[in-house]
């Protein structure tokens, strides 16, 4: 069922990440032109993802009729696994932002929960995307809305999961690296984009950075990569010590708007430096195991990958953090994680190099589905 209006009016807001869920979506991939090897190195760690995640809420992963069986031996039996086609499984860009009401909101008989359903342009367009075709994707966030039947805002601007990121309060978090950039919305200024994602995601403040992690050219710069919400006045921002790495100047940047700004709810932000790993780049065997069909995003050897401990998940009572092999900064970030989320058990996903080399980690893959408030 489609609502008419935004979800503002109807008294509907994006909460925070940690607040509980119902459960976790995510897709299953199997594109040989953007996971290489026919996706099995991938598979397996989307199946560690789901695993983990699933010891502390429900998990849902969608795979093709082709990936269904495989998808299924691969998963334990408390996962939920539906089919469902799709271009690639980045569900959080491609499935809904779900929304929720207060229980003293409005109409008594209006659902409490409903999802928003962003167009999307394959990060970019024919021209500028990540692959030539994303028919499928475009249907997604319809589906997984039609088969939990939860009311649906359906939108015309393009806009990512990634690219956003709130604190439950009022207070939402992007960049202009992507949001601005002339491959989405070319027809809005920055005050109109500011105008719907305050009616849409119920905040009533825009903090914009300007740029997100060097590297992560596939989505122009998601938030979510850069900089996230650890609780209300307290972000984690993407760092480095090595003023050579071009990720410095970035991140310095960014802790200079941070530390100079206050929340929705006036809070001056308390930053803690989320040290990046040290430099990856794609190795000559793994481009060589990826399909050259013109039809995807090329990933030639050499490829600086977009790595960062912010791309983490926060489940209920968990956070399912990546692990790139660098055991210093994996350790510091666990480290780090434990004590911005005391309350939550710090769980290490080895192997998510994997899904860096498909252009996104754990955060990108993972869509929650908040429990109403």
């Amino acid at each position: 069922m489609d609502l008419k209006g935004n979800p503002s009016q109807h008294g509907y807001y994006m909460p925070a990440e940690w607040e509980p869920h119902t459960q976790c979506w995510m897709g299953w991939p199997e594109r040989p032109d953007n996971w290489r090897d026919n996706a099995v190195p991938a598979q397996h760690v989307f199946a560690k993802v789901a695993s983990s995640i699933s010891k502390f809420e429900s998990v849902t992963v969608c795979a093709s009729t082709a990936q269904w069986a495989y998808a299924r031996s691969l998963l334990p039996d408390n996962i939920r696994v539906v089919e469902m086609s799709m271009n690639d499984s980045w569900f959080r860009d491609t499935g809904p932002t779900f929304v929720v009401r207060k229980s003293d909101s409005h109409s008594e008989n209006q659902q409490k929960i409903a999802g928003i359903d962003w167009d999307f342009n394959s990060w970019g367009g024919v021209d500028d995307g990540c692959y030539t075709d994303w028919n499928l994707d475009l249907l997604v966030a319809r589906k997984i809305l039609a088969i939990e039947r939860v009311p649906r805002f359906p939108h015309s601007i393009i806009l990512e999961g990634g690219s956003i990121h709130v604190d439950g309060e009022g207070t939402c978090l992007t960049t202009e690296e992507c949001l601005l950039n002339k491959n989405r919305n070319p027809h809005m200024t920055k005050e109109l984009i500011e105008d719907e994602l305050k009616a849409y995601l119920g905040v009533k403040k825009i903090i914009w950075l300007p740029r997100g992690l060097y590297g992560d050219e596939d989505t122009n710069g998601h938030i979510d990569n850069m900089c996230c919400f650890a609780k209300p006045g307290v972000v984690l921002l993407s760092w480095t010590d090595d003023e050579l790495d071009p990720q410095y100047e970035r991140s310095v940047e960014a802790l200079s708007i941070l530390t100079n700004t206050t929340d929705a709810n006036g809070r001056k932000l308390q930053v803690i430096k989320l040290h990046v790993p040290g430099t990856l780049y794609m190795s000559d065997e793994e481009a060589r195991g990826l399909v050259k069909n013109g039809e995807a995003k090329a990933r030639p050897p050499g490829t600086r990958l977009a790595a960062s401990y912010v791309n983490f998940y926060i489940a209920n009572g968990a956070i399912i953090t990546p692990q790139f092999g660098d055991q210093k900064w994996d350790d510091e970030a666990v480290r780090i994680l434990s004590l911005a989320f005391p309350d939550h058990e710090v769980v290490r996903i080895e192997g998510a190099r994997e899904i860096v080399l498909g252009g996104g980690n754990i955060h990108c893959i993972t869509q929650q589905q908040p429990a109403c408030p």
